[in-house]
């Protein structure tokens, strides 16, 4: 790819429309274009949580997820191409079965709730289920490929197993929910 962010503020834009990767125009407020919102929103979330203390291993795979996610909005913003392939969600699959092997089993609910990094990979696994939302909805508009789907998807429960395992690095432990606690 060449340099394609010679000038930032081009006013093409002005008139509520925005240019897809592919040259085409589409309205800033078109399902393709929140959906690839969404997931700008979620790699945005994703640098913030890298900003806290965490094993080397696991900031490196964080960075990797945000070059996925970079890749996963380019797929969204040419309509018709292909970077998300099964070899992405094989991999998310992977760290998955990585991170949740020393957990202990969960019996309770939890609170998305801890140490800050936990928290923060709280609100990246609910902002990633509304990108997988939007997604879905731009599914239904027009022909999206199962891949990016899938993606968020698997990333979503890879961030709730990685913020019970931040709650750990941080010398703690879920916070689970008391159905019964007095309020009051």
């Amino acid at each position: 790819m060449g340099n394609r962010l010679s000038k930032i503020a081009t006013r093409t834009g002005d008139d509520g429309s925005t240019g897809l990767g592919d040259g085409s125009r589409t309205q800033k407020d078109s399902a393709r274009i929140h959906s690839l919102g969404e997931v700008d929103e979620l790699n945005s979330f994703v640098g913030l949580l890298l900003c806290e203390e965490m094993p080397a291993d696991l900031r490196e795979e964080l960075i990797s997820i945000q070059h996925d996610l970079f890749d996963l909005g380019g797929e969204l913003c040419i309509p018709g191409y292909e970077m998300i392939k099964d070899e992405h969600v094989a991999r998310l699959d992977g760290l998955l079965e990585k991170y949740n092997a020393d957990l202990p089993i969960l019996k309770e609910f939890i609170l998305p709730a801890g140490s800050r990094a936990a928290s923060l990979a709280h609100v990246c696994r609910t902002v990633c289920r509304r990108a997988e939302r939007s997604i879905v909805a731009l599914s239904h508009a027009e022909q999206i490929r199962p891949h990016p789907r899938q993606y968020v998807n698997r990333l979503s429960d890879l961030m709730f197993v990685l913020a019970r395992v931040l709650n750990r690095f941080a010398g703690g432990s879920d916070v689970l929910w008391q159905h019964e606690r007095k309020r009051g």
